[in-house]
């Protein structure tokens, strides 16, 4: 696989052709050479999973694992932009440098990760090896068609909203479920989001709050390899900034009401936000709002500044009795 990874075809499907200088034209007649001489190179299998795990590395792994570092090692500068303040860091209020719990959130989401792809070669293997029918992911020489791009991730993200909503609700927070225990115990024993926290939890719970809303509306769909490498992409850059913990990010416009959700779900110990878009959370009633939060806070700072100004009281009118004192004896 690694081979694969550093080979010319593969590397420049995913780099030359975005950085080049060519015209348009040019760049899509050298992107379907590069890509037909890719599929006809190298097994399906291979492709599929060297261009996923590419695609996850590179969007997701490395941004979060930066993002990470920089919330362990220089707490003092995250907290600036952490939405919770230092409640948000990975070592939580206590403000210091992250020790072995923040490792192991960190090994078991990477773990998570690779197992993940490591599952989807399985069922590929199963369908095309052992079942002898078609793999759950397209993999020919010709290319979409834009529309059937558009068409395909749109009905890819419903499906996994749906799943995702479904899965969340009522198996990850059921009141009997083995996996729902897990999930309490892991995803939940989080103060809130920040970065590799979108991967991090028990690798049964982690199967079906990720994996299978993830992939099984792309096999039901039978995505072309480049629709869901697309489709991986988004997700991948969803999870990164929605788990960050920040209250500025790149793509706030978009991401702002997911990551708004993600720390709300987390907040509340499961009771509401299962969806990451929030649609299904509407219509069915379950949406975590932040209002009472706010208002929260609000009523904490007022209190805090009627106490101030209680014990500031006593000293103004101590300097008042100093002040009377000094004006009898002059």
């Amino acid at each position: 696989m690694l081979d694969a990874l550093v080979s010319i075809p593969m590397i420049s499907f995913l780099l030359v052709p975005a950085l080049s200088s060519y015209t348009t034209s040019l760049n899509l007649i050298f992107f379907y050479v590069t890509w037909v001489t890719l599929v006809l190179s190298l097994p399906p299998l291979r492709v599929e999973l060297v261009a996923t795990a590419a695609v996850r590395v590179l969007l997701y792994l490395i941004p979060s694992f930066i993002l990470f570092l920089f919330d362990v090692l220089l707490p003092s500068a995250a907290v600036v932009i952490k939405k919770r303040g230092a409640a948000g860091l990975p070592a939580g209020k206590k403000g210091k440098r992250g020790g072995r719990r923040e490792a192991k959130v960190a090994a078991w989401a990477i773990f998570n990760l690779a197992w993940s792809i490591a599952v989807q070669g399985l069922v590929e293997v199963v369908l095309t090896k052992v079942l002898r029918i078609k793999s759950a992911v397209k993999i020919v020489a010709s290319l979409p068609m834009p529309w059937d791009i558009v068409k395909d991730l749109v009905m890819g993200f419903v499906g996994r909203e749906i799943l995702q909503y479904i899965i969340h609700r009522y198996i990850l927070h059921s009141s009997t479920s083995y996996v729902a225990k897990r999930h309490d115990a892991w995803y939940h024993s989080l103060r809130a989001p920040y970065p590799l926290t979108a991967h991090y939890d028990h690798p049964l719970a982690y199967f079906f709050s990720r994996f299978l809303p993830t992939f099984l509306p792309a096999a039901t769909l039978r995505l072309h390899l480049l629709t869901y490498l697309l489709y991986i992409a988004f997700i991948s850059l969803e999870e990164t900034f929605s788990h960050s913990g920040y209250s500025t990010m790149p793509i706030n416009l978009f991401i702002g009401g997911m990551a708004r959700r993600a720390d709300l779900h987390i907040m509340s110990k499961g009771c509401g936000n299962y969806g990451a878009w929030g649609v299904l959370d509407w219509i069915c009633g379950t949406t975590v709002d932040g209002d009472e939060d706010e208002e929260d806070d609000e009523h904490e700072i007022d209190i805090q500044e009627v106490l101030g100004a209680v014990a500031e009281d006593p000293k103004k009118k101590a300097r008042g009795l100093k002040s009377r004192g000094r004006r009898k004896h002059s």
